[in-house]
């Protein structure tokens, strides 16, 4: 399942859920330097859905705080449960 997110780096901690135009929001701790923050969001995206980190991965939007990223074994309720929260 493809979900578009919107990365919101230096939170004073990680949390998954809301909306932003449309994406899922990720507010993590990590700050926007060396794809730190990328990387901590999928972790976080990976355990809000109750997977591995390795079923979730990065398509497109490196560098942009919007991404769109690919949720191996996602179900659509609980990405529809993050998103209203």
């Amino acid at each position: 399942m493809r979900v578009t997110i919107r990365v919101r780096p230096g939170a004073g901690r990680t949390v998954v859920g809301g909306a932003h135009d449309g994406a899922l929001v990720v507010r993590v701790a990590e700050r926007a330097v060396d794809g730190r923050a990328t990387e901590a969001a999928l972790a976080a995206v990976a355990e809000a859905f109750g997977l591995r980190r390795r079923q979730v991965s990065l398509v497109s939007g490196v560098t942009s705080r919007t991404k769109v990223v690919d949720v191996d074994g996602g179900q659509p309720a609980r990405l529809a449960e993050l998103l209203s929260r």
